[in-house]
């Protein structure tokens, strides 16, 4: 898998350096497990010093027409392609491939008291709420979900998430939590 892997980030570095010179990855704060925070990477789909918009529960804005994203940034988000550097994180154990999301590295606070255990387990490339929600619920409705899958965690569940995350990528399903603003 080195090899392929190797050149869809040689591909889509090209792409995202000719579209307009910044950097290729995105690297921000999450927590993981036990509540540590680590430095998550993902191929840069934003242009650079894009603001930061979040809707009213802390989620984080996106819709079709988001004037933040590249060109390439906008398919990279399409096809989930800017999550692939996350493997890199899975490498180095910060990750895992299926899990509950990485919240925000400065979001603790926001956390309800039953929403804590969702980090008692990696955080994930993918997981049960990316694979059957993905955008489609509130901040509290993900954790929530997430603590679920944290305490029901087993193979098989996360065989079912594997072929769901495909499924879900395929057919773009949830991908924008929030309508055109055109």
């Amino acid at each position: 898998m080195l090899l392929p892997l190797l050149g869809i980030f040689f591909l889509v570095g090209i792409l995202i350096k000719i579209e307009d010179g910044g950097p290729i990855f995105y690297g921000g704060e999450r927590l993981g497990k036990d509540k540590k925070k680590f430095k998550m990477y993902k191929f840069r789909s934003m242009k650079v010093n894009a603001p930061d918009l979040r809707n009213d529960d802390g989620s984080t804005f996106n819709s079709s027409s988001d004037k933040r994203l590249t060109r390439i940034g906008k398919y990279l988000r399409e096809t989930s392609v800017d999550e692939i550097p996350q493997l890199i994180n899975v490498l180095k154990g910060d990750m895992s491939i299926i899990g509950p999301r990485a919240s925000l590295g400065n979001s603790l606070s926001t956390y309800k008291e039953d929403e804590l255990e969702k980090m008692k387990v990696r955080p994930g490339i993918t997981g049960y709420t990316q694979a059957y929600y993905r955008n489609g619920l509130t901040m509290r409705e993900k954790r929530l979900y997430d603590v679920w899958y944290a305490n029901h965690l087993n193979f098989l569940l996360d065989i079912k998430i594997f072929f769901k995350t495909v499924s879900t990528v395929i057919f773009k399903k949830g991908l924008y939590s929030n309508r055109d603003t055109n």
